[in-house]
């Protein structure tokens, strides 16, 4: 028999996948593209976080700074869950324990859940392909807010072409200090190289107009 039931937050039906969730034991997995549906972040989750059920969150890399999303990201990242996020997240989903999928249905706000095997698999696939292309958002950096200057500057110098010894001199601080600063912005970028690091940068106006 076909497991497909159209569910909607205030329905009994989404009544019984919040009761699933609730009553999960092993892993937690979800998937948020935000673009116009998203996966809210219940009390629930932070219940099973503390049971010690397991929580892996997929979400795209500008929700590091959102307005919002990230204080959330934050307080679960906090909590113990294993959050990654890359440029485009292509796909929304909710997994609990490997047993039951749901996906976004037809209307806006409406979900289908799955417990098909075949469907639970395949959805499960994905989203373990797209986490291992993805980013580690750490506590610490979920909960960062803008850069200090002491980090713009040192963006701007290694944007203008600077070697870290050069910039490490300019900024009078040790070589090892740029490289640990510079894996750190990265990471907050959700950039995979220094390229991308210094494109996003500009992008969210952290350099300086002039290197100095």
């Amino acid at each position: 028999m076909n497991t497909l039931s159209l569910l909607r937050p205030d329905s009994p039906a989404g009544a019984g996948v919040e009761a699933k969730l609730a009553s999960a034991t092993g892993e937690v997995m979800i998937a948020a593209s935000l673009t116009g549906r998203s996966i809210v972040f219940r009390r629930v989750d932070q219940d099973n976080l503390r049971r010690g059920v397991r929580y892996r969150v997929l979400v795209p890399d500008r929700a590091r700074t959102a307005h919002g999303i990230s204080a959330k990201l934050g307080a679960l990242a906090l909590a113990g869950a294993e959050i990654r996020t890359m440029p485009k997240v292509p796909l929304d989903a909710l997994i609990v324990d490997r047993a039951l999928t749901v996906l976004p249905a037809g209307r806006r706000d409406s979900v289908a859940a799955f417990e098909l095997a075949s469907v639970v698999t395949t959805t499960v696939e994905l989203f373990e392909r797209v986490w291992q292309a993805a980013v580690p958002l750490t506590a610490a950096v979920a909960s960062a807010g803008e850069v200090t200057d002491r980090e713009r500057e040192l963006l701007t110098l290694l944007f203008a072409g600077c070697t870290d010894e050069a910039a490490a001199a300019r900024l009078n601080i040790s070589v090892r200090t740029v490289r640990r600063t510079v894996s750190q912005l990265m990471d907050r970028l959700g950039a995979r190289s220094r390229f991308q690091a210094g494109a996003k940068a500009a992008d969210r106006g952290w350099l300086l107009d002039h290197a100095g």
